[in-house]
This record gives C-alpha cells, sequence and structure tokens, in this order.
C-alpha cells in the first residue's frame, strides 16, 4: 500500500520556512505558494514535506525584499541557480539606484542647506548696509553653453544611476553620458571638474560591473587631487571610488584599505554634510559587492 506523504500545517510550514503563519496565507491569497490541500473537518491547509525547499527559497528571498512576481520567476525554474542569480542581480541593481537617489538627495539638502545660510548671512548684510559681495563673472557665451552642457550631462548621469530596472540601452547612455560630461568640463572646468568627471566615470563603471575601468577612472581622481593638490571631500571620494572599484573586481582586502584611507581623507572634509555623505557611502561598498 502506498504510502500517505508527509504533510505539514500552514504553521509547521512558516515555521521551518522562517516565515510568518500570516505570510502564508498571503502567499496563498495571491497564488504564489499553493497548499496542497485543505482538510475537509476543520479546513486547515497542509502542505506536502517535499515542498519545504521552495518554502525556504521564498524566505530567503523575502527577507532581502525580492518581489514577490520575480520569486514567483524563481519558483516557476524550480530554484534553478542561474534564475535565481540573474533575479538577485536585478534586485541589487534596483537596491543601488535607491541608495544612489538618497545619497543624491542628502546631498542636495546639505548644499540646499548652506545655500540657505548664506542667504540669510546676505540678507542680514543688506539690511545692516553693508557693501554687497562683488557679482561674479560672467564667462563668455560659448563658456558659459559649454559649462551648461557639461553640468546637463553630469546631472542626466545621475538620473539614470538612480533609476531602477535600467535598460541595456539605458546602461549604454549613462556610460556615454559621463564620459561626455568629462570631455566638456576638460575645455571650460578646473582640475576639481576633472577629477569630479573621472569619479563620476568610476562610479558609472562600478554600477555596471566591470572592475578595470572603474578602477582606471578611480586612480585618476586620486591623482588628480594629488598632482593639483586638491583636498577636502574631492580626495575622500577619490579613496572612496578606488574602495568601490576593488569591492567590484573581488579584491577585498585592497578595497578595505582605500576605505581606511577614505576615512581618514573624510577628518579633513570641512562641511559635515559632506562628510556624512562619504562615511554613508563608504558603508554601501561591502555589502553591495560581498567578496567573490
Amino acid at each position: 500500500m502506498e504510502q500517505e506523504p508527509r504533510r505539514l500545517t500552514v504553521g509547521q510550514r512558516a515555521e521551518a520556512a522562517g516565515a510568518t503563519t500570516k505570510a502564508m496565507r498571503h502567499y496563498d491569497a495571491v497564488g504564489l505558494f499553493r497548499p496542497d490541500g485543505v482538510d475537509d473537518g476543520n479546513g486547515y491547509r497542509w502542505y506536502r514535506a517535499e515542498r519545504l525547499p521552495q518554502a525556504r527559497l521564498i524566505g530567503r528571498l523575502r527577507a532581502v525584499g525580492v518581489p514577490l512576481d520575480a520569486i514567483a520567476e524563481c519558483l516557476e525554474a524550480d530554484g534553478e541557480p542561474t534564475v535565481v542569480e540573474r533575479v538577485l542581480q536585478a534586485h541589487q541593481q534596483r537596491l543601488d539606484a535607491r541608495l544612489t537617489r538618497l545619497r543624491g538627495d542628502q546631498h542636495r539638502l546639505s548644499h540646499l542647506l548652506a545655500d540657505t545660510a548664506r542667504d540669510e548671512r546676505e540678507d542680514a548684510a543688506a539690511a545692516a548696509d553693508l557693501p554687497a559681495p562683488p557679482p561674479a563673472a560672467v564667462p563668455a557665451p560659448a563658456v558659459a553653453d559649454e559649462r551648461k552642457l557639461a553640468a546637463e550631462l553630469f546631472n542626466g548621469v545621475w538620473t539614470l544611476l538612480e533609476t531602477e530596472d535600467r535598460t541595456r540601452a539605458q546602461d549604454d547612455r549613462m556610460l556615454h553620458m559621463a564620459h561626455a560630461s568629462r570631455h566638456h568640463w576638460e575645455q571650460v572646468g578646473g582640475p576639481e571638474n576633472l577629477a569630479r568627471g573621472e569619479w563620476q566615470c568610476s562610479r558609472v563603471y562600478a554600477a555596471l560591473r566591470r572592475p578595470e575601468p572603474a578602477l582606471h577612472h578611480a586612480q585618476r581622481v586620486l591623482d588628480l587631487c594629488q598632482e593639483h593638490g586638491i583636498g577636502d571631500w574631492d580626495l575622500a571620494f577619490a579613496y572612496e571610488a578606488l574602495a568601490r572599484a576593488h569591492a567590484v573586481a573581488g579584491d577585498p582586502t585592497a578595497a578595505a584599505r582605500a576605505v581606511r584611507q577614505a576615512r581618514a581623507a573624510a577628518e579633513e572634509i570641512a562641511d559635515p554634510g559632506d562628510r556624512a555623505l562619504l562615511l554613508a557611502d563608504l558603508e554601501t561598498i561591502a555589502t553591495a559587492f560581498p567578496p567573490r
């Protein structure tokens, strides 16, 4: 006589897979993980014990916030490692985009606060009938246009870095825009602009998981800072770029060394908001790029 398969109740299956009973009922309701049967007498759902690997996979993926539709894709492939890896990489890109957006917001907020404080000081000086600061020199039209283009390209790259579920075409556009911005800054900017252009190129290559060019451009940032005596947050972010590039390359020792150098350089950052941004950026490196 064929032996009846071992059954698990909702509570037993939830405990074994690290989920809650409420979550199990939700997975049933949305069609993600249906029970194998329902008892006629008490209406309890039950599951075959051999489905535990699938249940544990759901628990692991939900623990890191993978969307339910992506989890369903993994279940349909019966946990095939290449499918799970692809789903996790796509989810990691989404998380990277969110972190980039939050760091950008934090950076813009810190400078907005600084601008507001400066405006208040200037208003107070005007009210006290003190001489106003001299107006900034107006660049020639061609130079102004090229500066505007360089800045627009730079900001456009950030918009793409902040975009979740970027397409391959958007990745290509992001990369070309970063190089174009760096080119235009070379025509009209100073060493600081060049260093920041190189830094953005390195960040883009890191986001695309391309270690060699990420390392090349990160080193160029550091070279420019050292050659022109650039310090403050530009120097600290040069080491941050090197740390991120080494992490992408799967070299945790070099990444950790660059993180230490970045933290040391952060002590010389004058603006507390910039310092906090740098330190927050460093915290993402180990988690976003674990050792291979």
